[in-house]
């Protein structure tokens, strides 16, 4: 404890520093109490600092390539003049439709260099998902990766608000590559000065629409505006657990806010190091780490089990791994975990939509905990269905009070909520009655330490009783021939809903359907053990590596599910 203490006094001290270099201290010293900064700055303004005070120091590895902070900035000036020359400015909007690599970047910083806003679009998107968000976002240039242009040509017709399409021919493997006709070129931006274009943004502009997963509907774009961006709130983060010889890697895309937050912005706030991989792989991953000699990277719940159940190697803890920041990690695989491959789990909480709340155990709280909301957060209520204050241990839906603040005109709104785009409907719902809602479901022990249970609109009925899929969920994963699970409601003949649940096995292995019911038996409560138990090869699964239910639930029940109600008889 004391030396977080110590972490969070030198963190402030050099925020408050920074802060006076860039004539914001004053403006902001007040908002920082309340966990709130008035004047904020964009991505790339944080990138064009960090390049001219560490501008050799490496700020990206990825593969076999090496960019300092100097060169990072440089190839973002260089997206900017290829953007501007082509009509681009501040206001317009500009989709990137890529998986990871250096190129991502360089659109991501180098268009707020113009004071444009960023879309950034999930590379598993297809069809009508990956049309809505192309249309819904009124961007008028798309960035293309050259594998995904058949998947891109599927809906191009449908997508008239586009004026410039680029396609990545910029990668290794994509090097003479034949751009379709009405497309242009990225290896273009090579021409193209590497000077400051000069541009600058507008405050109250847009500079990122985050796109919600859309796992349970329609996805919703999270704006996040110039003035209110995040990036200095998580620069201050940033302090809590990375040093300025961290390397940081991640295997997440860079359209999801783990890997463009945490992992980019809080490197970017602290002078660390990136290392980013294109995609994750569980038999490589660890191969990986110690290639780029990692010793911070992020997962979320559902990587642990995928790495626990690898091959058991010799070199499992032959790392310098330091800290795993972690979301949502199995509390019966945590120690386990940091046993085997030597690391010490950080547990933390947050989401793209939840107004910039994050709470984290840093080694504060038990195993499974995410630790205490900081006084700094404000004040938080867990809810029941009709809006009441559940007991200590009940689960309950976290809802953070809202801060009043004075609008432009005589009424007050409130401050710290989240706006989605083009969706009044939604923003209403998500900011009512002075209140965040978030959308999960949490439980709290007797000393104030929350635990996460689940999503609320995954909460399932039956025997009359609330069945979280997530408890669910993580009792199955016990089972050694489980490698992932989703757990989720199916029609029922009764009023309540039927418990199915979908099982990818480790490689190898079997499974008999009945065999999991007897192993859940004396795990479960009766009520919780799911009816219908189906063997799936693969799951659609989102870029956060989050199962998409809803394609699951409108498959249902199948011909090779198994029913456990039948089997009784």
């Amino acid at each position: 404890m004391a030396e977080i203490v110590k972490d969070v006094i030198k963190t402030a001290g050099v925020f408050f520093i920074e802060e006076s270099a860039r004539g914001t201290l004053n403006q902001n010293l007040k908002g920082i109490t309340k966990a709130s900064i008035p004047v904020d700055m964009s991505w790339a303004q944080l990138l064009e600092e960090r390049a001219s005070q560490v501008p050799h120091k490496a700020f990206l590895l990825y593969e076999n390539e090496r960019y300092t902070y100097r060169e990072m900035d440089q190839n973002a000036n260089k997206v900017a003049n290829l953007l501007k020359s082509i009509g681009g400015g501040k206001g317009k909007g500009v989709g990137i439709f890529m998986k990871n690599s250096p190129r991502y970047l360089d659109v991501f910083f180098g268009a707020q260099k113009i004071g444009m806003y960023i879309v950034p679009l999930n590379p598993e998107l297809k069809g009508d998902g990956l049309r809505y968000v192309i249309d819904h976002s009124d961007v008028e240039y798309l960035f293309v990766e050259n594998e995904l242009l058949d998947a891109f040509h599927a809906i191009k017709a449908e997508v008239p608000k586009l004026k410039h399409i680029l396609v990545n021919d910029c990668e290794p493997d994509t090097k003479n590559m034949k751009v379709p006709s009405g497309m242009e070129r990225f290896s273009a931006v090579a021409k193209q000065s590497n000077a400051n274009p000069g541009v600058g943004f507008n405050p109250e502009d847009m500079c990122l629409i985050m796109y919600t997963s859309g796992t349970t509907g329609r996805a919703k774009g999270v704006v996040y505006r110039y003035g209110q961006s995040s990036v200095k709130k998580l620069s201050l983060l940033s302090g809590l657990y990375l040093k300025p010889d961290d390397v940081y890697y991640t295997a997440m895309q860079l359209c999801h806010a783990n890997a463009m937050f945490l992992t980019v912005t809080c490197s970017l706030g602290k002078r660390a190091t990136v290392a980013l991989a294109r995609k994750f792989s569980a038999s490589k991953f660890w191969e990986d780490i110690r290639h780029h000699k990692v010793t911070v990277f992020n997962v979320i719940g559902s990587m642990v089990p995928i790495l626990m159940k690898q091959p058991p190697s010799p070199l499992d803890s032959q790392n310098k791994v330091r800290v795993v920041l972690s979301a949502a990690c199995p509390a019966d695989m945590w120690e386990a975990f940091e046993k085997r491959f030597g690391v010490t789990i950080y547990e933390g909480y947050g989401a793209v939509d939840g107004g910039n709340k994050i709470v984290m155990n840093l080694g504060t709280g038990p195993v499974g905990s995410i630790g205490k909301p900081s006084r700094s957060l404000g004040k938080y209520r867990l809810l029941d269905g009709n809006g009441k204050d559940v007991k200590k241990g009940e689960p309950g839906e976290l809802a953070f009070v809202l801060s009043p603040r004075k609008s432009s005109g005589k009424k007050k709104s409130s401050g710290g909520g989240v706006e989605y785009y083009k969706n009044e409907k939604a923003t209403g719902e998500k900011n009512k009655d002075g209140l965040l809602y978030t959308g999960d479901l949490l439980r709290s022990d007797a000393k104030g330490y929350l635990y996460f249970v689940g999503r609320n609109t995954e909460s399932m009925r039956k025997g009359g009783e609330n069945v979280s899929a997530f408890e669910v969920e993580h009792v199955i994963m016990d089972h050694p021939a489980v490698e992932e699970v989703a757990v989720y409601a199916v029609p029922s003949e009764m009023a309540e809903d039927e418990i199915m649940a979908s099982v990818k096995l480790v490689e190898g292995m079997t499974l008999d359907p009945r065999e999991l019911i007897v192993f859940l038996k004396d795990r479960l409560a009766k009520y919780a053990v799911p009816r219908y138990i189906r063997i799936v090869k693969e799951f659609p699964m989102t870029n956060s590596f989050r199962v998409v239910k809803k394609d699951l639930e409108k498959i249902g029940v199948t011909p090779d599910t198994f029913d456990a109600q039948k089997s009784k008889g």
